[in-house]
């Protein structure tokens, strides 16, 4: 009986020290991500260090914003406001000029842009048919931009009559919505509109990551793509709106009865790679 024990007990230390060899990957790591921009909606008023509002309906170069969208936006208290700690976008039925809804838009262009790195939000979303809330990115350039050549990254898209189905998309001259081709995938979320959940992009010069709550729902590589589908190797800069109707949201009309409506954002994060 003593000699069995004995036995066992040296293949144990057999088995301890041959895992004591084999290194761990926590410790091969050789890049960690520090935050470069954050804002965490703590005071009374929007940062306009970090944040412009969008004041237009798109016209005439772009009325509805290409999408037929039905909203104005405006930069007014009504729409846009900070308090206990979040960001409120609200869209209201009450007009302004040839527009029957105000709204919201937020972008951090020249303010806020960046090439790879994590980009977490933290958002509570509307409910209700007609709604269209987003959270995505546009490239920063010193050109007029070319849609979809130069891409467009989508880390959050509701659309409200289709409730709690959450969607993670590309757009480019190779995939893209107009002709059918665009990257995209979701995730369901029942509780979208009653609790806050961290929409987040992981991206960097390889591929992008798309999760809600750190649940992994969409990845895309780069392979060999070329810039007709791939440009993302450029700087870009985040987007926060709340649109009403146009030809996603409004798909099956607008429902009248539940203005106003808001997206409410707890936080906005962005992290980049340290090489260590």
């Amino acid at each position: 009986m003593k000699q069995k024990l004995l036995l066992v007990v040296i293949g144990v230390v057999c088995l301890c020290v041959q895992c004591a060899d084999t290194p761990s990957s926590s410790t091969t790591a050789d890049v960690e991500q520090v935050l470069v921009w954050s804002d965490d909606f703590n005071g009374n008023e929007l940062d306009q260090s970090k944040w412009t509002a969008i004041v237009s309906d798109g016209c005439p170069g772009n009325c509805g914003f290409g999408n037929n969208e039905l909203q104005y936006y405006l930069d007014d208290h009504k729409n846009l406001s900070v308090s206990d700690g979040s960001l409120k976008i609200t869209a209201l039925k009450d007009g302004f000029d040839s527009k029957d809804y105000t709204s919201a838009k937020l972008i951090s262009k020249a303010k806020g842009d960046w090439q790879y790195g994590r980009i977490e939000v933290r958002a509570k979303l509307p409910q209700g048919k007609g709604t269209w809330p987003a959270i995505w990115m546009l490239p920063t350039l010193d050109r007029q931009m070319k849609w979809p050549r130069d891409g467009e990254i989508d880390i959050m898209e509701h659309v409200g009559y289709n409730q709690g189905m959450i969607y993670g998309t590309i757009h480019t001259e190779k995939y893209n919505h107009v002709i059918g081709t665009q990257k995209s995938d979701s995730i369901y979320l029942d509780d979208a509109s009653d609790i806050f959940h961290e929409y987040e992009l992981a991206w960097d010069q390889n591929k992008m990551v798309w999760s809600v709550d750190g649940k992994e729902y969409l990845a895309l590589e780069k392979n060999n793509e070329d810039y007709e589908g791939w440009p993302f190797d450029q700087p870009f800069h985040l987007i926060l709106n709340l649109a009403v109707g146009g030809n996603w949201g409004g798909k099956y009309g607008v429902d009248d009865s539940i203005w106003p409506q808001t997206m409410e954002i707890d936080y906005v994060k962005v992290y980049q790679n340290n090489e260590i």
